[in-house]
């Protein structure tokens, strides 16, 4: 069990989001929201407070009267439930609602008790709201999606529940849950924010890391296979370098190599003094794809390190607006719930995540090539050549993945669109940004999957599986549990989506 006190860190929500630990709210919490709440229902007395007794945006200017104030609230939640598209997943949505959950208990938002008490038991009983992927801007936060959200709590709308599409009044009733109480200004309190951008942040940060391990460990597979020289990965060479990701990838890569048979060194051949030949029949340096991995994979290692500082400074902000301090005993309007900083992280991330799949779909083209590698049939063909087609059909899948992650790497963050009749003059984008950033994760395990199959397969065709590393072999025989080795042609793609499975779980 998590107790959520004042500081969720990215491990915190590894273990809620994606471990199922349940969610406690500390009763230190729950006093600063009520401490809040009462606050500014006092001090909200004959004073002019933008959403509280005001419209929104640029209805700002409009008064509503007193015996109005409640109903604006649903009103807000109501016409702003206005998604469309594909679902988001639900543990982008619980990651979502974690994350508005910390920021409201935060106690600089004048929410009552009563929205903490019931968002923890939508994690804790794992009820997902129904939200869209499109919808949000990113500049008053998540206003759609959050609305998506709010309606939820608030009774209404729809939400995932064992499996199944339902309505939230029913799943309520099964759950004996009680929608949340609306005083003074809950509808904009929970919609004024960046937490669904920062909760699918989260979710890539989590996969991009894992695509990251993959890469390394078919990175050095590769290093395995062609029986590559040592010395670009050592860290006489890499430490000369002063970037943290380039050393700790090169790192990684030796520690799994450790008890590699294949690997060599350089000293053992090309330097032993015994060369004679005038043309070198072997390689004296490896193409960049393999040779450069640490140059290559280090900046994505220190960008997701970045990403995930930024995000875990996210999900502990006050990210809506106006800000309430109980402390100075007053209410500031600003723009906390603009989404510039995830979105610019989002951008850094899917440029990262798509180069890396570059890199995978240039490894991949470098084994099926006989011609670069010049130790592997045509693609990796291991039954009859020109009869039989080995992994020729896959990699059309992997080129055309790539390529569309490469054009989904254009940037999010600086394709603001005025709205709002200009009210939100400059936006974010951050949803927008963070939805296509998971995307473009996915495409990499999808190409990683591609590599990983054409591994197993080049491993078995040249005998190496006694041979390479330990952490290469423990690889080698979970794929081969879920794909035998092949020489017939078969149909792939259900072997495609049992090793991504595997990749991602």
């Amino acid at each position: 069990m998590k107790v959520i006190k004042e500081y969720l860190s990215l491990n915190d929500f590894v273990a809620i989001v994606f471990n199922n630990s349940e969610v406690e709210v500390s009763e230190e919490v729950l006093n600063r929201v009520d401490e809040s709440f009462n606050f500014l229902k006092d001090f909200s007395k004959n004073k002019v407070i933008y959403g509280v007794n005001t419209g929104f945006g640029p209805m700002a200017q409009y008064r509503i009267r007193n015996e109005d104030q409640l109903q604006l609230q649903y009103n807000l939640i109501r016409s702003h439930s206005s998604g469309t598209g594909k679902p988001l997943s639900p543990v982008c949505v619980k990651s979502a609602i974690l994350a508005r959950l910390n920021t409201l208990s935060l106690g600089n938002s004048g929410v009552n008790s009563s929205v903490i008490h019931l968002m923890k038991e939508l994690i804790n009983r794992d009820i997902t709201p129904l939200i869209f992927e499109h919808g949000g801007v990113g500049a008053s936060g998540d206003l759609v999606q959050l609305a998506h959200l709010a309606l939820v709590l608030i009774g209404e709308g729809e939400v995932f529940y064992k499996g199944e599409r339902r309505n939230t009044k029913e799943v309520f009733e099964i759950e004996k849950l009680t929608p949340i109480r609306v005083e003074i200004r809950e509808g904009l309190a929970l919609m004024n924010g960046t937490s669904v951008m920062t909760g699918i942040g989260i979710v890539n940060v989590h996969n991009a890391e894992k695509v990251l391990d993959w890469a390394l460990k078919c990175s050095c597979a590769i290093n395995e296979i062609v029986q590559a020289y040592d010395d670009h990965l050592g860290a006489e060479l890499n430490n000369t370098k002063l970037h943290f990701g380039q050393q700790e990838v090169a790192k990684r890569m030796r520690d799994n190599l450790t008890d590699s048979k294949l690997v060599r060194k350089r000293e053992d051949h090309l330097y032993n003094g015994e060369n004679n030949e005038e043309v070198f029949k072997e390689k004296v340096q490896e193409y960049y794809s393999l040779r450069c991995v640490p140059q290559i994979l280090g900046p994505v290692l220190d960008t997701i390190n970045t990403v995930a500082k930024v995000l875990e400074n996210e999900i502990n902000s006050a990210n809506d607006n106006p800000i309430v301090c109980v402390k100075t005993q007053h209410v500031y309007h600003g723009g906390n719930f603009h989404g510039d900083y995830i979105s610019l992280e989002m951008d850094k991330l899917k440029l990262v995540m798509t180069k890396l799949t570059m890199l995978a779909e240039r490894q991949l083209n470098y084994l099926l090539n006989s011609k670069l590698n010049e130790i592997l049939p045509p693609f990796v063909n291991l039954g009859t050549l020109g009869f039989n087609f080995g992994m020729q059909g896959v990699q059309f899948t992997a080129t055309s993945t790539t390529a569309e992650s490469q054009t989904l790497s254009n940037s999010m963050y600086v394709h603001s669109i005025p709205n709002n009749n200009d009210n939100q003059d400059i936006v974010s984008m951050g949803t927008n940004a963070a939805v296509i950033t998971g995307k473009v994760i996915e495409n990499a395990f999808e190409v990683l999957t591609i590599e990983l199959i054409t591994i197993v397969q080049a491993i078995d065709a040249l005998g190496f599986k006694d041979q390479v590393s330990s952490s290469t072999r423990k690889v080698y025989d979970e794929v081969r549990a879920i794909i035998p080795e092949f020489k017939e042609d078969q149909v792939m793609y259900p072997f495609i989506q049992k090793v991504k499975d595997y990749l991602m779980n």
